[in-house]
């Protein structure tokens, strides 16, 4: 008896000193990047990837393109210039593709906000009537929806169900609905109804004009990114002539290419600047 006392006594004395040390293990916060590049996989369409998974993926394709063009041009300076560039591809073409289904959003947004506000005038409670939009909102939308009926269903604590709806949806609009709703259901009121009135015709206003604006200016856009990829092109097919291709490998090849590059990623990133309409981002995380 005397021996497990000690035991006890002992163990006890070991976890209080223990508490008194901080972890030595603590958790990095994630960086700005990792946030917006986890946005971009949700918003793409594939929430289960993982930053270190594209990174991973990418350079995989990096290293496969890298052989391919060594084995056809017999230039390790053009070879790694398409190398290059194919480790960017899989982050833009994700990107692109997030763009896109951003722009399909924006056109049903409006008809989402106004179910739940049509819930919502109709007597039904909160979850009730975000979860509704689950079986009559907009197909696009259905899904995360649903999966917040299923989590409500589960748990019944709106307010952590509504952070794995911001989560699944990443977008700033649907921040913006989520806290409108959690400070209601929190703090009472009777303003939510005129709010989402208010909001769904800011929303069709807003992509009425994005609408026209990107309309205007998509052949200019799509003028430029051709001028940016002409030049590679045929680059790869003047690589595919040794005698060509072997001039690159040279130091002064090796600086036309350089060159070539910094020049096609500066006048790249001045169009898409000059370009880019306002994106709002998400501030309600």
């Amino acid at each position: 008896m005397g021996v497990l006392v000690g035991l006890v006594a002992g163990i006890g004395l070991v976890l209080v000193w223990l508490s008194c040390w901080e972890p030595t293990a603590v958790r990095r916060p994630r960086s700005r990047r990792s946030h917006v590049l986890q946005d971009v996989l949700v918003q793409a369409g594939v929430p289960n990837v993982s930053a270190g998974a594209l990174y991973a993926f990418s350079a995989g394709v990096g290293v496969v393109v890298l052989l391919v063009g060594l084995a056809l041009s017999r230039s390790p300076a053009i070879a790694g210039c398409f190398a290059l560039m194919a480790v960017a591809a899989p982050e833009v073409l994700l990107r692109v593709r997030a763009r896109r289904r951003r722009e399909g959003l924006r056109d049903v947004w409006p008809d989402a906000v106004d179910h739940l506000a049509s819930g919502v005038r109709a007597g039904l409670s909160l979850p009730e009537a975000v979860a509704q939009l689950g079986e009559r909102g907009p197909a696009e939308l259905r899904e995360p929806f649903a999966q917040f009926a299923a989590d409500y269903r589960a748990t019944g604590r709106f307010g952590e169900c509504l952070d794995l709806l911001k989560a699944r949806l990443a977008d700033p609009v649907a921040d913006r609905i989520v806290e409108a709703l959690r400070l209601t259901r929190e703090v009472g009121g009777t303003d939510l109804g005129r709010l989402l009135k208010s909001l769904s015709e800011f929303l069709r206003e807003d992509a009425r004009t994005r609408g026209e604006l990107e309309a205007r200016q998509s052949w200019t856009v799509n003028g430029a990114r051709l001028a940016a990829a002409g030049p590679w092109v045929v680059l790869a097919f003047l690589a595919t002539r040794p005698e060509t291709a072997r001039a690159y490998d040279s130091a002064a090849g090796v600086a036309v290419l350089a060159a070539g590059a910094g020049c096609s990623v500066f006048a790249y990133q001045v169009m898409r600047r000059i370009g880019r309409l306002p994106e709002e981002s998400r501030v309600l995380r």
